[in-house]
């Protein structure tokens, strides 16, 4: 990397200057964090021995909550094409948890799934480090694999391996026939199925796409590059992330006095749960009474039913109906859940109310 100093008192407030090379698609972002910086330096850089470390943030904007998310402008993080995926929930994730008063020491997703909650909260360093719970076998061999250091291996496997249907058939084939295959064999085989199979359905029964987009078939929702590249970058965050060896309860439990942690709750959806996932049966008044004992803050996502609108409201939290558009690009309603939602409410608008 090319470097040289120079003077600009004019333009830079903090002296002098130095010149590094960087990929020409990343200079303006790279320019806008430097100028944001130099006009609000303590802001967004802590001291660190001799230097300097940035905190970097991305641009809060404003929070709508009656427009469903371009999903689009959202990073996709998660290797996981996953039913019920929450990426659509992403801006309002972030604003939830920079309106708590303090940054919170652990973030816990005791319901994984795809992780992005839980990738977000790591990335963009909203929390001092970041907890992930699932029941899934296939899912949790996954983040174990990664989070254990064997990221680099499973991105090469992805890599090399050449899709056709032959190939999927024999390949999942070791993963239902009763026999045993490593855990990270189990993780490249997941992941596979996950990309293969109709709408990224794991569940007993879901078969493997058969058009897919612009008639592509099974290599529709394959992108091994891509696959590659997001577990990579997982793996250069390692040391904000683990995983935990038990079902979402027990890490409730163990972090449940604990007020420097915040849960986020996203259980499998109350009603079409049977259908999308293989683990998919939670106690949801059980769940309740866990949060309500809860120390730290928490947020939850669920699907907008009436029961569990009754159930929030028996147990003194608040509601709020927010608009998604599910893996079909229709518009519907998921509820967030919480003690305190008043957070929701930066775009000025009104505050719809759920149905009574």
């Amino acid at each position: 990397m090319a470097r040289s100093s120079t003077t600009y008192a004019p333009k830079w407030r903090s002296g002098k200057t130095r010149v590094i090379r960087v990929p020409e698609a990343l200079a303006d972002e790279v320019l806008k964090i430097a100028w944001e910086m130099d006009a609000k330096r303590g802001d967004r850089v802590r001291e660190s021995g001799a230097g300097y470390v940035l905190k970097s943030q991305p641009v809060v904007k404003s929070l709508n909550v009656d427009k469903p998310v371009n999903v689009a402008s959202v990073p996709q993080r998660s290797p996981f094409r996953y039913p019920g995926g929450k990426t659509w929930l992403v801006p309002a994730l972030r604003a939830w948890m920079r309106s708590l008063p303090h940054s919170p020491g652990l973030f816990i997703e005791p319901f994984a799934g795809g992780g992005i909650a839980s990738l977000t909260a790591a990335f963009e360093r909203l929390a001092g480090h970041v907890i992930i719970a699932e029941t899934d076998e296939g899912v949790a061999a996954v983040w174990k694999t990664i989070l254990n250091g064997q990221g680099e291996w499973l991105a090469k496997e992805i890599l090399d391996f050449e899709l056709t249907v032959p190939n999927v058939r024999e390949a999942l084939a070791e993963d239902g026939n009763g026999g045993t295959v490593s855990l990270r064999r189990k993780a490249f085989l997941t992941l596979l199925r996950n990309r293969v199979q109709r709408g990224g359905i794991m569940a007993p029964g879901a078969g493997l796409v058969k058009n897919g987009e612009n008639n592509r078939g099974i290599s529709s929702r394959w992108y091994p590059a891509t696959l590659a590249r997001r577990i990579r970058e997982i793996g250069m965050n390692l040391d904000r992330m683990s995983f935990f060896n038990g079902d979402g309860f027990a890490v409730i439990n163990e972090y449940a006095a604990d007020e420097s942690a915040v849960f986020y709750v996203d259980p499998p959806y109350m009603k079409a749960a049977r259908r999308l996932y293989r683990n998919w049966h939670v106690d949801h008044r059980k769940l309740f009474e866990k949060m309500a004992g809860v120390s730290g803050a928490f947020l939850m996502s669920y699907d907008n039913d009436r029961e569990i609108q009754d159930m929030a409201r028996k147990f003194g939290f608040q509601c709020r109906p927010v608009r998604m558009k599910n893996t079909h690009h229709a518009e519907m309603t998921e509820l967030l859940i919480s003690r305190d939602l008043d957070w929701l409410n930066l775009n000025g608008s009104a505050r719809p109310q759920v149905s009574t």
